[in-house]
């Protein structure tokens, strides 16, 4: 079942009726896309909140703006680095037969055989684009590495079956490997270079022959 979120038409623009939503627990919007025209909103921040912790990044929402509901998904937010709050969403109003594209994180699951065996896993690739319909784009991309050994590599064509969405990456990039154990370097001290005297000695030699 889709959660809904309440929302109001927003008619002023200035940056004082902004800073007055805010301070009212509010968030400005925008939300444009199928069957609507861009449309400036708000709504209460603590129910966007519980709503994206029910869906998630990319789930659907059912947005009610004066009592008509749109199928929507969270496009772009902006956020307060400082105080770490959300200061405006953009919403895309989706057809839910239609196919639609996102960035999805990937998350990888299981303990890797080669990390076991001393390995150092170095994930390259944190998330890929997916293109499907809006209720089958997934919260992430999950990757069992549980059998990756020391020197083997993990790429988007080694995922790209049995899925119900599209991946766009190309199928070559590496998504995690396996480094082998870093080996210390042996210092042999007192080694001669090829072709030449050792310092000391060639300062022994000069003091003699002075």
């Amino acid at each position: 079942m889709t959660t809904v979120l309440q929302a109001k038409e927003r008619n002023e623009f200035r940056g004082s009726v902004l800073t007055r939503i805010r301070q009212e627990g509010n968030i400005p919007a925008v939300v444009y896309g199928a069957k609507i025209e861009s449309q400036s909103i708000y709504f209460n921040e603590k129910d966007f909140t519980k709503v994206i912790r029910q869906v998630g990044r990319n789930g659907v929402i059912s947005l009610d703006l004066s009592g008509k509901k749109h199928n929507v998904v969270l496009s772009d937010y902006q956020a307060d680095p400082i105080k770490n709050e959300i200061i405006h969403v953009d919403f895309l109003a989706v057809d839910m037969n239609q196919e639609i594209t996102a960035n999805v994180r990937i998350a990888l699951t299981g303990d890797a055989a080669g990390v076991k065996d001393g390995g150092v896993m170095q994930q390259a690739l944190h998330e890929v684009s997916v293109t499907a319909t809006p209720d089958n784009i997934p919260q992430s991309v999950d990757v069992d590495v549980t059998s990756l050994q020391v020197n083997e590599t993990l790429t988007i064509g080694d995922i790209k079956t049995n899925l119900n969405y599209e991946i766009n990456n190309e199928e070559e990039e590496v998504i995690a490997s396996i480094l082998p154990p870093r080996q210390e370097e042996e210092i042999h001290s007192g080694e001669q270079q090829a072709g030449g005297t050792p310092e000391n000695e060639e300062g022994r030699e000069t003091k003699a022959s002075e």
